[in-house]
C-alpha cells in the first residue's frame, strides 16, 4: 500500500516539534514531501531555522521551505511567552546541516499538488496563511488536496476569551480555507486539552532513554512550565501532535460532523470558530471536529513512537 503523502505546514514551536517527531518515526507511514513554515509562535525566520534544526535532529530527508512572514491582513502577532524567544526554548538543538529552498512555501505547496501523482494531506499546525494563499493562487489544485488536518479552534479560546492562537493570527486566511469545500479534520482545544504532557508522563518517556525521547521530555520540561504559569495547567497540551497521531492511528479521536465558520468582524470575537455542535443554524456540516480522544492509547501510542527511535 502507497504511503500517505504529506505537506507539514507548521510555526515551530514546541508541539509542532513533537508533531514533526511522530510523522518522522517507524511507526508513521507518512511520506513527508516538504515542511513549509509560517511566522506564528515567533517570527517565521525563527520558525524556519527551528524546522531546519528538527529535520537536522531527526535526519528527515525532506525539503524545507520558508513561507508567510505576516498574516494575509492585519499585523504579525507571536507567542514568545509561551514558547520563548527562539520558539523552541528548553532543549539544545543541533546546528542546521541544511538550509531552506530558495522557492516560497505558498509555491512549493502549489507546485507539489499539481505534480503529484494522486493526491496529497496538508498539514497545518500553525496559522493558515500559507495554506489560504495557496488556494487562491491555484484553485485548480483543490482536486489534488485529500485532506487537510489542522490543529486550529475549538468552542473556547486560549488567545482571546472567543479565539485559539492559530486561528486569531490570520482569522482571514482561515475564512478562506474553512470556506474552501475541501475535506477539513479539525483538532480544536476541545480535544488538545485532553493531552496534556503532565509531569508523571514525562517521567514516563525519560524512562525510554533514547535522543529522542530525552529531547521531547526536555521540550515538555519548557512548554508546561510557561502552561502552568499562563494557564495553571499541570503540563503543556500537545496541541499540533493531534494531527499526526491522527494520521497514524485515526480510530483514538472521536468526531462531530459539523459545520465551522471563522468570525472575521467581531470586536470581541475576531478569530473565533463558530462550531455548529447541534445544527442550530441548520448550515451543511462541512468539517470533522475532533472533540474526544482516548488518553491512555494515545499515550500508549506516544510512548511506542519515542521507543521507534534508536538510541
Amino acid at each position: 500500500m502507497a504511503r500517505r503523502k504529506v505537506i507539514l505546514d507548521c510555526d515551530p514551536g514546541h508541539d509542532d516539534a513533537v508533531s514533526i517527531i511522530i510523522a518522522a518515526s517507524q511507526k508513521s507511514d507518512l511520506d513527508i514531501l516538504g515542511i513549509t513554515t509560517t511566522a506564528g509562535n515567533v517570527e517565521v525566520e525563527k520558525t524556519t531555522c527551528n524546522a531546519l534544526k528538527i529535520s537536522t535532529l531527526l535526519d528527515i530527508d525532506a525539503p524545507i521551505f520558508q513561507g508567510a512572514k505576516r498574516p494575509m491582513v492585519k499585523a504579525a502577532e507571536i507567542a514568545p511567552e509561551i514558547h520563548g524567544e527562539t520558539g523552541m526554548d528548553g532543549p539544545k538543538l543541533p546546528e542546521p546541516k541544511i538550509t531552506a529552498e530558495e522557492k516560497h512555501a505558498v509555491d512549493f505547496i502549489v507546485d507539489t499538488l499539481k505534480q503529484a501523482d494522486g493526491k496529497v494531506t496538508l498539514v497545518p499546525t500553525g496559522p493558515l496563511t500559507n495554506i489560504a494563499m495557496a488556494l487562491i493562487k491555484a484553485p485548480e489544485v483543490k482536486g489534488k488536496i485529500d485532506e487537510i488536518v489542522l490543529m486550529g479552534g475549538g468552542t473556547f479560546g486560549n488567545w482571546t476569551p472567543a479565539a485559539e492562537f492559530n486561528i486569531y493570527v490570520d482569522a482571514e486566511a482561515a475564512k478562506v480555507v474553512f470556506d474552501s469545500n475541501l475535506p477539513i479534520t479539525m483538532f480544536g482545544l476541545d480535544v488538545t486539552h485532553q493531552v496534556i504532557a503532565t509531569k508523571g508522563l514525562r517521567e514516563r518517556f525519560s524512562a525510554i532513554d533514547n535522543k529522542i525521547s530525552h529531547f521531547v521530555v526536555e521540550l515538555l520540561e519548557f512548554f508546561g512550565k510557561t502552561n502552568e504559569e499562563l494557564f495553571g495547567f499541570d503540563g503543556g497540551p500537545i496541541h499540533d501532535a493531534c494531527t499526526t497521531m491522527y494520521l497514524i492511528q485515526p480510530e483514538l479521536f472521536n468526531f462531530k460532523h459539523v459545520n465551522v465558520e471563522i468570525e472575521t468582524k467581531g470586536e470581541y470575537t475576531y478569530g473565533m470558530t463558530a462550531v455548529d455542535l447541534y445544527n442550530v443554524t441548520g448550515r451543511i456540516p462541512h468539517v470533522k471536529f475532533a472533540d474526544s480522544v482516548d488518553q491512555e492509547a494515545f499515550w500508549q501510542l506516544f510512548g511506542e513512537i519515542l521507543s521507534s527511535y534508536s538510541r
